[in-house]
């Protein structure tokens, strides 16, 4: 009889309760949208590189290393010789090395000389390994292969063959026509920077720099493809060092830092990632504040709602008390109201949050590598509604009072 009498007295305003109940679903998908995406860009983020290390480049800062090896950002402010590399690689504390050359591109997409080792040590979320969509990793000299937006966005396919340009801008005037690199691989899809990276040998790359010095090859020259016939490259923009146990890590580090030949810099990637998320949580607290004021919109508009119902129910309080309702009874009846109203406007907000994650997820992780787990029933999840549960009850309240206070003065006369 209670829950009737107040979805009946809700239905009897239900032009109020309609906008009131959407303004409340619609704070929630703000507020719990931006929680979500909040945690899940902050779990992708720290999956872009899994397993390494150590991340060794010329001397510069700690988020500059990290941001041009890793999520292809930035540019360096030198390169390591190679001499210096295979130095550090051929450490017997170090387990594996993956060199890494950038420099180039290919229509806006980084281009990124490595060898074999990258396809083989390089892991990312919970030490995933790299995982061919189709064809398999480069073998010759003008090999290539791409990552999967790479080749989804330009449509390339294998056996294609591809124009690598010097320098990393969207268009490029200066064109390795004379060297094209053959697609050989597509990688399956992992929501990293290695999405958006066109992968080729370093020898692919000292090759191709060669060749454009000494002017465009003719089109009758043989083109090498035979990796013993390859040439080592004289420096290298970085390298990823796998150690033989973590406890060695701090060690090989100092090691590395101190190096006497040239100076280098090598940094922990799981640091270096928090640090570089402590300087974006200022954006993060921008987005919770707006999320706040939305809720706080919504939460007062649901009291001033139930306020501006308390004149018109002055005939229906006063038919309550003469069937022998006493004030709480009228009281708990308002803050039931309110229980309803915000309860379906957050059933709502939840509802239309998850089928938009479902709708956007795709895209999200073409167009940005944001893989969005579409489950919002986290415990992060539960504690926002339970808060706004409570400030809708407390919003409530005064009306509530209000109607308390009218019934007790029925009560009096």
């Amino acid at each position: 009889m209670f829950f009737k009498l107040a979805l009946k007295s809700l239905l009897n305003r239900k032009g109020s309760v309609i906008m009131t109940l959407l303004a409340i679903g619609v704070a929630i998908f703000v507020l719990l949208g931006i929680e979500h995406i909040r945690h899940q860009a902050r779990d992708s983020f720290a999956s872009t590189v899994s397993g390494v290390d150590l991340i060794v480049g010329a001397k510069t800062g700690s988020l500059n290393l990290l941001l041009y090896s890793v999520f292809r950002m930035g540019a360096p402010t030198d390169n390591i010789s190679w001499d210096a590399y295979q130095d550090i690689a051929n450490d017997k504390n170090v387990a594996w090395a993956i060199p890494l050359s950038l420099g180039d591109s290919h229509k806006g997409y980084r281009v990124m000389g490595t060898t074999e080792a990258y396809f083989d040590h390089f892991s990312y979320g919970n030490k995933r390994a790299l995982e061919f969509a189709e064809g398999d990793a480069f073998a010759g000299t003008f090999d290539a292969v791409l990552g999967a937006e790479v080749a989804r966005t330009l449509s390339y396919d294998l056996g294609r063959e591809i124009i690598l340009a010097h320098g990393v801008a969207s268009t490029s005037f200066t064109m390795h026509d004379n060297t094209p690199f053959t697609i050989v691989g597509i990688l399956a899809p992992t929501g990293t920077p290695v999405d958006q990276t066109i992968h080729v040998r370093l020898a692919g790359i000292e090759a191709m720099h060669a060749g454009f010095q000494s002017g465009p090859r003719s089109p009758t020259a043989p083109r090498n493809r035979n990796p013993a016939a390859e040439r080592e490259p004289e420096s290298i923009t970085a390298f990823m060092l796998g150690l033989n146990s973590r406890m060695l890590t701090f060690k090989v580090q100092r090691e590395i830092n101190g190096y006497k030949g040239e100076p280098l810099l090598a940094i922990l990637p799981g640091v270096a990632l928090a640090e570089l998320w402590q300087m974006v949580g200022m954006f993060e607290n921008v987005l919770r504040l707006i999320s706040m004021l939305v809720l706080v919109a919504a939460v007062l508009g649901l009291g001033a709602v139930l306020l501006a119902s308390v004149r018109e129910r002055n005939h229906e309080i006063h038919l309550l008390r003469v069937l022998g309702a006493p004030p709480y009874y009228l009281f708990l009846l308002m803050e039931f109201e309110a229980l309803l109203i915000c309860l379906s406007g957050m059933i709502l907000g939840t509802l239309g949050l998850y089928l938009c994650l479902i709708l956007v997820n795709d895209a999200l992780f073409a167009n940005f590598g944001l893989h969005l787990d579409p489950s919002v029933f986290t415990a992060e999840g539960l504690i926002i509604m339970a808060v706004v549960l409570a400030a809708a009850l407390l919003a409530a309240a005064i009306p509530s009072m209000r109607v308390y206070s009218q019934a007790k003065g029925y009560n009096d006369h």
